[in-house]
């Protein structure tokens, strides 16, 4: 049985930032990838027109900055060709095509063991560590809700992951459901393209332009979060105005606590808002049922489309595998612990990135991690 300090679990940005800590640290460990390639959903999950909704400095891996030269917030391309940079440069070499199906803690050895499934052969392979970090991520596994009536939908049917850019969707009636960043910037670049483009907003949102949340994001530095969430609401009321017109409602608590308590982001508005006050994106309630073409709303209206791009959000398959934990994860695969203390389980077992605060955040438990994993060796 191949043998490692460190076991860690996913190739995506926690992963690899997990890895580059351990090296700088020279603690040697193995890093299992289900997929052909490091950071999968940025390289084939991603749309063409994303870019970065935070400043770089905010998105870097530890020990390695973004070139000065490039943009303030970078492409998508240029942040995979970062992430295949920062690779080379601490040498990470994951084990690819390798999908754990167990991870279970000897007592009696005082190791993990890790059952994993090899994609080429199909044989069961097992490792052993005496750590094993959790760093597939918030977004392992797409999420798409059980809608009545969705398999009697005659359009095409997609999830955000599956979706490029709008010009297949040209002159056709597309609804995105989910209001989240995703959702909205796809919803912009489906009306760029010429779809006539609808879009779900269920739930309430802040809407904030990338220079609010920088002011934001240095303002915390100073003053207490409610302080920043209350100018935060009067710039966007300053900015967008009443909302409730266009079918919007805000929350109650402000950008910032929500994003602290629940995780939840407040939507960074790149153009979206402008088609929507126009009325070239249309906003829509909760959607109720589907038949054939038509998609039913709440409210009882109905509407045909060509098209859904379901912009729903991810789950987490950790609990399908992960055995023995009671104390670190909960069944969605996230954090039981609350921030700072989230990212230590028992018996050696830690989590990268899933405090749902952004690549900032995995960076933070890598580094946390490594410095804790070291204490130990």
């Amino acid at each position: 049985m191949p043998e490692a300090a460190v076991i860690i679990v996913g190739a995506g940005p926690s992963g690899l930032a997990m890895a580059g800590c351990l090296c700088q640290l020279s603690i040697p460990y193995l890093i299992l990838e289900r997929e052909d390639c490091c950071a999968s959903l940025w390289k084939k999950k991603a749309y063409d027109r994303l870019h970065l909704h935070l400043p770089k400095q905010y998105c870097t891996l530890p020990h390695m900055e973004m070139p000065a030269d490039w943009p303030k917030y970078p492409s998508r391309q240029q942040f995979v060709q970062y992430l295949d940079d920062y690779a080379d440069h601490f040498n990470i070499r994951p084990m690819y095509r390798r999908s754990v199906e167990s991870g279970s803690f000897d007592e009696s050895r005082g190791k993990w063991n890790v059952g994993v499934r090899n994609g080429e052969s199909g044989e069961l392979e097992e490792y052993s560590g005496l750590f094993l970090v959790v760093a597939s991520g918030e977004t392992s596994d797409a999420f798409v809700p059980d809608i009545d009536g969705l398999s009697t939908f005659i359009g095409k049917v997609i999830h955000s992951t599956q979706y490029k850019n709008g010009k297949e969707f040209a002159d056709m009636k597309v609804l995105v459901v989910g209001s989240g960043n995703s959702g909205m910037e796809i919803a912009l670049d489906l009306s760029n393209c010429g779809a006539k483009t609808s879009i779900v907003v269920r739930s309430p949102l802040h809407m904030l332009s990338r220079e609010m949340v920088n002011l934001g994001l240095a303002l915390l530095k100073y003053i207490p979060y409610n302080m920043v969430d209350s100018l935060m609401v009067i710039l966007s009321k300053l900015v967008y105005g009443d909302l409730n017109k266009y079918g919007i409602t805000r929350p109650e608590e402000g950008p910032f606590f929500l994003k602290v308590k629940y995780g939840k982001y407040p939507v960074v508005n790149t153009g979206t808002f402008g088609k929507i006050k126009s009325g070239e994106i249309q906003v829509l309630p909760k959607l109720i049922g589907i038949r054939g073409d038509e998609v039913v709303f709440e409210g009882g209206k109905s509407h045909p489309f060509d098209a859904i791009v379901f912009a729903t959000g991810f789950k987490r398959s950790t609990s399908k595998w992960l055995k023995g934990d009671d104390y670190l994860l909960n069944e969605d695969g996230l954090p039981k612990p609350s921030f700072p203390n989230h990212w230590k389980g028992k018996n050696g077992l830690y989590c990268a990135g899933l405090a749902r605060r952004g690549l900032y955040g995995s960076a933070l438990d890598a580094q946390n991690i490594a410095n804790d994993i070291k204490t130990q060796l």
